[in-house]
Formats: structure tokens, C-alpha cells, sequence
């Protein structure tokens, strides 16, 4: 019976482990209309998909990748619309629509 319980505890634990991966790897779709600057990064108008690896969101518009440090913040409300929350052309935050996420750029 340990043994069963193990395994069962074992399954468990990986699915969950799996399921929590998954979801944070979400990309997410969005549309720059302008360029903004982020960090040493340039991000031209066009359409990107956008990920948070770890510390980085990384954005890809056909073959070109930028890798720029980030992190996934949460809102208490979801948001209404996907919000560019620049100062001037940098880009410090990016809050995506229909979802409680935000893209909080580091150090910008």
C-alpha cells in the first residue's frame, strides 16, 4: 500500500508540475502600432507574440526573437483592453486584455 501511495503521490506531483509549466509559458498575442524602445531592445510596430521565460518576455515577430528582462505581475481586476504603458517611446508596462497579467519591463 506505501508503495501505491507513493506513486500516486509521485503522479500527482508531476501533473500539477506540468499544468503550472504550462501555464506559464502562455504567449500571448499583440499588436505594437508604434516603436517603442524597452531597455537596449527596439520593438518596431507589427504583430508579435510575446512569452515570459523565467526573468525575459520574449518576442517574436516572424523569425526575428527579442529577448528583453521582464516579469508577470498580476492585477486585482482583468483587464478591459491590452494597454502600452510608455513613457515618451520606452516602454514600461504592457497590461493584456481580458486577463489579470501585466508585463512589467525591468529596469526601464
Amino acid at each position: 500500500m506505501k508503495t501505491f501511495t507513493t506513486r500516486l503521490f509521485c503522479i500527482s506531483t508531476l501533473a500539477m508540475m506540468a499544468l503550472s509549466i504550462a501555464s506559464a509559458a502562455t504567449p500571448y498575442e499583440l499588436t505594437l502600432l508604434d516603436t517603442f524602445s524597452v531597455g537596449k531592445a527596439e520593438l518596431k510596430a507589427g504583430d508579435y507574440k510575446v512569452e515570459i521565460q523565467g526573468d525575459k518576455a520574449v518576442f517574436t515577430i516572424g523569425k526575428k526573437t527579442v529577448m528583453i528582462p521582464a516579469t508577470l505581475g498580476k492585477s486585482d481586476q482583468p483587464f478591459a483592453s491590452t494597454v502600452f504603458v510608455s513613457q515618451k517611446s520606452k516602454l514600461r508596462e504592457i497590461d493584456l486584455g481580458g486577463t489579470q497579467d501585466k508585463i512589467v519591463f525591468a529596469g526601464n
